[in-house]
């Protein structure tokens, strides 16, 4: 990242808390590692009518565009946990089973590498468990 982007970056975050702030004191102690407490799962119905065949009939269902999340987000080296625990989440209730999103997780190490698989891999299966014992 170069000094100017990373810069730009910081005044666009700085400004950000500061919108929020003003919209919501109680927001200015929020940090986005907290994400998957803010954004629960979202209900099947909700994600196939935002997300799925409501909007575009024939096209990917919800389960379907989650997988495809979820191989992107693995592939981008599996820097992103949150959004991998989250996308975990949301394909469980869209359906997924966990074999189904070990596969899409272990065909994204030949994109993101092994260890990006093997990070992916324990996340899902922290968020399998937590679902399986909830």
């Amino acid at each position: 990242m170069s000094a100017d982007f990373a810069k730009l970056f910081q005044t666009m975050i700085a400004q950000s808390q500061e919108m929020a702030k003003a919209m919501n004191p109680a927001l200015e102690q929020f940090q986005m590692p907290d994400f998957s407490a803010f954004m629960p799962t979202m209900p099947k119905e909700a994600m196939e009518m935002t997300f799925g065949k409501t909007f575009n009939p024939g096209g990917l269902d919800a389960k379907t565009r989650l997988f495809v999340t979820l191989g992107a987000l693995v592939a981008q080296g599996s820097q992103l946990d949150q959004q991998i625990k989250v996308t975990v989440r949301h394909a469980l209730e869209a359906g997924a089973t966990p074999q189904e999103i070990a596969e899409v997780i272990g065909q994204m190490s030949v994109f993101g590498g092994v260890p990006a698989m093997t990070k992916a891999m324990q996340l899902a299966q922290s968020e399998i468990s937590a679902k399986e014992e909830g």
